[in-house]
């Protein structure tokens, strides 16, 4: 099939969060098994693409705000896989990607309504006839009412459209002016359409527009129709859960891999084990905890977040004193809302013998927490899919998460004959300490049983083919 996958960011290139790795990963999974891949993506002034190709072909959009004219660089990751780069000085030529530090910017209905469209663009201007259109996030919203409305008829118009929601939360709402600023047609406007409490709903656009709706974990597609969740639009999605899939998001085991990790002190495998001390002693030592020779061998939590109220991190500030307390010892490698930095400064100040912190991002740093802990702590409030668990899983670093979204549907109970980590339910101290604690029970009193748990999560199969394979269907049945 051919598949034109349009996204906001896309890894190596730019990347905020999770997105970008699927545009990644999933799009070089379906091109290795043999289909046609064609990606769309903003060239942010922050990208770096190595041997880039200008196609010397170009967009050009009319909104009422004004003619747009976007040149199309191209890169070639894989055979059959292109990225295709929409080069927009004024819309993208910026310091971040969908703000900086004053806010997002304020003209991000234009920015984001131009890619949408322009990925349509793109496919005519480069001869490509997709088969299926693959939407993203509200950023590319939009595109699903374009390619039902204003394409049908051109070389893409019988294409059939997917639109992914990565997570519901965020949702690209304006002021119901944007409606005139971009000539969409106001027969549109209605709450099962773009108009949510009066203003405009880029994320709205897909669910209503979109040919099938997807989610990133099955759980989550659950979750999302319920008033919890659902993040006031938990009507729109159960009315169209007969088109809601949920197809949990796999992970880079090339990259993630404890037998090969570049970034990892010592190798090792689910057949023997003993590199992961070396590692643990190494992520000691790069944190600044005691020497070893000085303390008891207590068990080591590892916490690689983004600091947001969604990863739980008021839980892991109330839960962490107590932890230290009980013997465990706690590193917390990540960066976000300047509060949680300093909660977390002023609880390594009180706490340095047993609790230390590293607010910003290093992949290496990221890759030893994984390699180096002996369990990964994730109570978030809300995960639609979820990485940094199947990281561990990978890792032998057993996983205490709440059981919600992609946390639920990787990760195993202790309890359970296939079990590969530990589950609190509730979102509340108690809950993760209850977690926490039964780990720590089999670290200091069952640590064979301990072992094995990690060998099962170490064996299971975290990688895209499983998830491409879901896509695949699921285009097929789009395309027939």
């Amino acid at each position: 099939m051919k598949i034109l996958y349009v996204a906001s960011e896309v890894a190596p290139y730019s990347k905020s969060g999770g997105l970008a790795d699927v545009a990644h990963a999933l799009p070089r999974a379906l091109s290795a098994r043999g289909h046609e891949i064609r990606v769309v993506t903003p060239l942010y002034a922050t990208a770096r693409i190595p041997n880039a190709e200008d196609t010397g072909r170009s967009v050009r959009l009319r909104f009422p705000f004004g003619d747009l004219r976007a040149s199309i660089r191209m890169a070639r990751p894989a055979p059959r896989h292109e990225v295709w780069f929409l080069e927009h000085q004024g819309f993208y030529g910026r310091p971040g990607l969908y703000g900086d530090g004053h806010g997002e910017y304020g003209d991000n209905h234009r920015r984001f309504a131009f890619l949408a469209v322009g990925a349509l663009s793109a496919a005519q201007a480069m001869h490509f006839a997709p088969d299926v259109v693959h939407l993203n996030d509200w950023q590319t919203g939009l595109g699903a009412l374009a390619l039902a409305r204003g394409f049908r008829g051109t070389s893409v118009g019988e294409a059939r459209s997917l639109f992914t929601i990565h997570n519901l939360a965020y949702q690209g709402v304006f002021p119901k002016s944007v409606m005139g600023d971009l000539g969409l047609p106001w027969d549109v406007f209605t709450p099962m359409g773009l108009e949510f409490y009066d203003q405009v709903n880029f994320m709205k656009s897909g669910l209503a527009f979109a040919d099938a709706l997807s989610t990133v974990s099955p759980t989550y597609a659950q979750e999302i129709q319920t008033e919890s969740y659902g993040c006031m639009l938990e009507g729109m999605l159960r009315a169209r859960a007969h088109e809601l899939h949920g197809i949990l998001n796999g992970i880079d085991v090339h990259e993630w891999d404890p037998h090969a990790d570049p970034y990892l002190p010592a190798p090792y495998d689910a057949r023997d084990l003993s590199g992961k001390a070396v590692c643990k002693a190494e992520l000691r030592h790069r944190f600044g905890l005691p020497d070893p020779d000085h303390v008891s061998d207590a068990p080591l939590f590892g916490v690689v977040t983004r600091l947001a109220a969604q990863k739980g991190i008021s839980l892991l500030l109330e839960a962490v004193p107590t932890l230290l307390d009980r013997g465990a010892e706690v590193v917390v490698l990540g960066n976000g809302d300047h509060w949680y930095e300093d909660a977390l400064r002023s609880l390594a100040a009180a706490r340095p013998d047993r609790f230390r912190v590293f607010l910003g991002f290093e992949p290496a740093l990221s890759h030893l927490v994984e390699g180096g802990a002996d369990f990964f702590l994730m109570p978030s409030l809300y995960e639609p899919s979820g990485l940094n668990q199947m990281y561990s899983l990978r890792y032998g670093t057993v996983p205490v998460v709440r059981a919600t979204g992609g946390l639920e549907d990787t990760v195993r109970d202790a309890a359970l004959p296939d079990g590969t980590g530990f589950k609190f339910r509730d979102f509340d101290v108690g809950g993760l300490l209850w977690a926490s604690g039964r780990a720590m029970d089999w670290w200091w009193h069952r640590r064979d049983d301990l072992d094995a748990l990690r060998r099962r999560g170490m064996l299971r199969d975290w990688s895209w083919d499983s998830s491409a394979a879901s896509y695949e269907r699921l285009y097929a049945s789009l395309a027939g």
